[in-house]
């Protein structure tokens, strides 16, 4: 709350009908507020033109609707791909993007994906991310906290006011691991079904293989798709990529990934990104054959998109994109695997997979979530406030 002020952003329909009683409304006023907010987008309560002018008055003493500020948006050159720069209510910042048609995968094997033909936002769940993968721009800002379900929802609510567009698919692949935030993600995803519209099927919750997410998923035979970043079928390599393959083992990611089927029976999706002589080689690429043979899933092959910007060192530092994609994806379809691949769609500004980071010298002040200060890099700056 903000001086006493109750904050709507975020309140499930329950919860706005729990809000509507206490300040001396009918029930009925819930639903009112609740499609107001998420279906009509309201960016105030003045905007509410159904709602008598006492009442209004009564929510601008009584409630707030404090979400995210824009501090600039950059659109690509090549692709028409959008990243958003968001300052939150509590001061820090996380980075939207927007995906339009045709641009989330390449090649003629991917006309059919609904994402492909799809108005796609890729958002974030937190600010920063602890799980440090070696291929990961946001895993540098180190982690700061989890975004509130408001603060989630908060990032389609504008980009749909600020270019006036209808997004039609959400995935969850922004900025941070999705399932520690498991509440706030999923909450928020249902009230992008119920009051936003977008069906379930149409938004995807990814994760590094948090085991007790994808668990949890199943168990609540929830509709949303499930995408697993794994790039790798073997445990040494994938424990160098991603430290959280040293808490979950490939045998225990598999195991709930198989239980996550027989609740669901919805196919998994495993994302790989293939790094030269590190993932690339024929004993990888025929553990990755066993591996998805194992359980109904889908392949997302995604280039490797350079992190340099982000001064890494060590392992992270030497890893190379493959030059054998195309060799491997054909292999990978012989074994009769559905195989995809995901586009560099905003790579000019570095908007694409992996490489989401917030620093000073994007906003150009300090920042305490700044782990490691980037270079400066030119930007096209198409909104500013």
């Amino acid at each position: 709350m903000v001086s006493g002020k109750h904050n709507l952003l975020g309140m499930t329909l329950e919860e706005l009908t729990s809000f509507s009683t206490s300040i001396g409304e009918r029930p009925y006023r819930g639903e009112q507020l609740f499609a107001w907010l998420y279906d009509k987008n309201a960016a105030t309560f003045a905007a509410m033109t159904d709602l008598g002018k006492l009442l209004r008055m009564r929510l601008e003493a009584a409630a707030t609707l404090d979400g995210l500020r824009l501090v600039y948006r950059s659109a690509s050159a090549h692709d028409g791909t959008t990243k958003f720069l968001f300052s939150l209510p509590t001061g820090e910042h996380i980075e939207t993007v927007l995906i339009p048609p045709a641009s989330s995968f390449h090649g003629a094997e991917a006309k059919a994906e609904d994402e492909q033909r799809r108005l796609t936002l890729c958002v974030s769940t937190q600010v920063g991310c602890p799980l440090e993968c070696a291929f990961c721009a946001t895993g540098t800002m180190g982690f700061v906290r989890n975004l509130t379900m408001g603060e989630i929802i908060d990032q389609v609510r504008q980009v749909r006011l600020l270019t006036g567009k209808k997004i039609t698919n959400v995935v969850f692949m922004g900025m941070g691991e999705p399932m520690l935030n498991y509440a706030n993600v999923v909450g928020g995803a249902d009230i992008l079904s119920a009051g936003m519209r977008i069906a379930a099927r149409r938004i995807t919750i990814s994760t590094a293989g948090w085991v007790e997410g994808i668990r949890t998923m199943a168990e609540e035979r929830r509709r949303n798709k499930l995408a697993i970043s794994l790039h790798s079928a073997v445990d040494e390599t994938r424990a160098r990529l991603m430290p959280i393959a040293r808490r979950y083992n490939l045998e225990t990611l598999l195991s709930a990934v198989a239980f996550y089927f027989r609740k669901t029976k919805q196919r998994v999706t495993y994302e790989f990104i293939l790094f030269d002589g590190v993932n690339d080689t024929p004993r990888e690429i025929h553990a990755l054959v066993k591996l998805a043979r194992r359980i109904p899933c889908k392949l997302n092959i995604i280039p490797f998109h350079s992190i340099a910007f982000t001064g890494p060192t060590g392992f992270p530092a030497s890893l190379r994109p493959s030059s054998r994609l195309e060799e491997i994806v054909d292999r990978l379809r012989t074994h009769n695997l559905t195989v995809m691949v995901r586009s560099s769609a905003g790579e000019d500004i570095e908007a694409a997979c992996g490489q989401l980071v917030v620093t000073a010298d994007r906003r150009g002040q300090p920042d305490r979530t700044t782990a490691r200060r980037r270079h400066s890099h030119p930007i096209t700056v198409l909104h500013k406030l």
